[in-house]
């Protein structure tokens, strides 16, 4: 599968300057990861985004969004944004800031105990 390389950039040029950053080739497209978690990535022409799943609800009533269903099935949490809900750099921006903000309220299991990742 085939992803927007317009996009791709985009979203590489909003995190140029940040740490904790790194891109990965899933899905058949590109994802980008914060401090190892996918925060967000690119497949086809649409935005794929990581969100709290207690927010998908309200999040999927709006224009442009719907499910990730990559496997057949949506998979809880994650969403995909067609072109027309990220056609600004602010509504891209917004949807990626979301997302980082879910994945750096996630915690990890460290030998048997949980610790919230530090951003």
């Amino acid at each position: 599968m085939a992803y927007s390389e317009t996009l791709a950039s985009r979203i590489r040029e909003m995190l140029a300057r940040k740490r904790g950053f790194t891109e990965k080739a899933m899905f058949g497209g590109v994802s980008f990861l914060f401090e190892g978690k996918m925060f967000c990535g690119v497949l086809n022409d649409d935005l794929v985004v990581r969100v709290n799943p207690e927010d998908s609800e309200i999040l999927l009533q709006k224009q442009h969004v719907r499910p990730m269903d990559f496997t057949g099935r949506p998979m809880k949490g994650f969403l995909y944004i067609s072109p027309a809900g990220y056609k600004t750099d602010r509504a891209l921006l917004k949807w990626i800031t979301m997302s980082i903000d879910f994945v750096s309220s996630l915690t990890v299991r460290n030998s048997g105990r949980q610790r919230k990742i530090k951003s």
